[in-house]
């Protein structure tokens, strides 16, 4: 099998009301991929964000992201009106995601239609909700008192509900009834809307890679309802949180601050809450992409305490048998494992035997610090058992890249392709076709390096806070003709 497709964030997609989401513009995609030839359409984590609008910080990793749920589809349900939703200001660019205009907005109209809604009854309802109750119930309950104590982190909150108390949370569900239920409202609206898509784009013969990240959000109803299988302290605070160590890009490291797991508790139930995850992502999507691969194998540990991570330290984790577990309840899944960056020799054992293809990213091909052919990154070193990027979610876009690696590096590039007359505008089609033409028998391309966009168009600099996550198409930048390009590049290197 040989075959291509394109990452773009659901958010990325246009749309009239601030946000991509689910309306007819992803539709519209899914047929534009259709027209290109592709067959797969990766995307970022579907879940709600929190502080930085980042989909790796989520407040659940089962729940979705209510700015994805389409006021259209609502408006045509009559939960809402056109006009209250065309009197909301919801950005003044287009190309632009207003996080915060989207947050005093959107719940409250959100609220209109859950007013006018009788959802309890409606019979899709009841089965999603016995369906997905194992997560559900403790999300919604975590998300209503998240607001009643003004989003104060869960440790902040009264020691009997801190704690789970029964009897304070028998209370709480009878006092905030309401609230619970508008989550679960919104829940129910959210993955009807992400199944009719899934559905239709399955049907196209477009298949999704959905993105699961490693780690899990301290401020989550994951950790509140689960403190036993993290590593917490007396006060179900973080004892130890992730990270990476300091690096060429980085020289004090990287602090994350997702609460580590504690790993013997999770073979004790024989991995039954990763279990239950991957069962989940794996129904939610068609093939799956674990971020920080590495940390299966051994993960970065530094004390919540330090400023910083210069004096974290690796331990062992138990990657394999996890997955194997998973394996024998799951059955042969199709899983791409991010394995970028420094990789060990364990690492690459353990991608080997959980037979899982790894990634390779084109711009790391000519970074300066790593000449030589032998660099796994260089498209001729591609192993059939691989998925080929240009670049990722967190890379520069090729446009950008281009105009500001090193002049030594830029040779690099021009030596690889053996192209000396190509304008550097217009290297990305030759670069695209680089990796297309590879062994890997998966090649995806961010769609901001098929319209040659530069770094306005980024999705992630990490470690950064603030742009992220933000840039949108706009009505147009798709079309017949750029649709027709990418089907005959994709025909020539039989990947159609």
């Amino acid at each position: 099998m040989r075959k291509s497709g394109i990452l773009l964030p659901i958010t990325s997609l246009p749309s009239d009301y601030g946000i991509g989401c689910f309306s007819k513009s992803a539709y519209d995609f899914v047929d534009w991929l259709h027209l290109a030839g592709q067959s797969f359409w990766q995307i970022l984590p579907l879940c709600p964000t929190g502080f930085g609008d980042s989909p790796y910080q989520s407040f659940s990793t089962y729940a979705g992201n209510p700015y994805m749920i389409s006021l259209k589809k609502l408006i045509e349900e009559g939960l809402l009106l056109k006009e209250e939703c065309d009197n909301v200001s919801f950005s003044t660019d287009e190309s632009f995601i207003d996080y915060k205009k989207l947050y005093d907005s959107r719940f409250s109209l959100l609220k209109k239609a859950f007013d006018r809604s009788n959802f309890i009854c409606d019979g899709g309802y009841l089965e999603f909700a016995e369906k997905n109750n194992f997560w559900l119930d403790d999300y919604s309950v975590f998300m209503a008192l998240k607001n009643k104590f003004n989003h104060k982190v869960w440790n902040e909150w009264p020691e009997d509900i801190r704690l789970r108390k029964p009897s304070a949370i028998i209370k709480i569900k009878k006092e905030l009834n309401e609230e619970i239920l508008f989550q679960r409202f919104i829940q129910y609206k959210f993955y009807s809307q992400w199944e009719s898509l899934k559905r239709y784009a399955n049907e196209k013969g477009i298949s999704i890679i959905g993105d699961i990240p490693i780690y899990v959000s301290y401020d989550s109803a994951d950790v509140w309802a689960n403190p036993p299988l993290f590593q917490l302290d007396e006060n179900l605070s973080p004892a130890f949180v992730a990270g990476c160590p300091p690096d060429g890009f980085s020289k004090k490291g990287q602090k994350w601050g997702n609460p580590l797991y504690a790993w013997k508790n999770h073979k004790k139930t024989n991995f039954s809450w990763w279990i239950e995850r991957l069962r989940y992502a794996l129904k939610l999507y068609d093939v799956l992409r674990i971020d920080h691969f590495r940390g299966f194998d051994e993960y970065y540990s530094i004390k919540s305490e330090s400023p910083d991570a210069t004096e974290g330290e690796w331990k062992k984790a138990p990657g394999l048998e996890l997955f194997k577990t998973a394996e024998k309840e799951l059955g042969k899944k199709l899983i791409i494992a991010e394995d970028l960056g420094f990789v060990t020799d364990s690492v690459k054992d353990l991608l080997k035997k959980c037979d899982f293809p790894g990634m390779k990213v084109l711009q790391f091909a000519f970074d300066s610090r790593d000449t030589g052919s032998s660099n796994d990154y260089l498209p001729h070193n591609y192993t059939e058992k691989s998925v080929c990027y240009t670049g990722t979610h967190d890379n520069q876009t090729l446009f950008s890249w281009l105009k500001t690696i090193s002049e030594e590096e830029k040779n690099s590039v021009r030596k690889y392709l053996a192209d000396c007359f190509t304008p550097e505008e217009k290297l990305y089609k030759p670069l695209i076709a680089l990796i297309m033409r590879s062994a890997s028998f998966l090649c995806i391309v961010p769609i901001q390096d098929w319209l040659n966009l530069s770094d306005k168009a980024r999705i992630n600099t990490p470690s950064t806070l603030g742009k992220n996550w933000s840039w949108r198409l706009t009505e147009g930048q798709l079309n017949k003709e750029l649709a027709e390009e990418i089907y005959e590049m994709t025909k020539i290197y039989s990947r159609l």
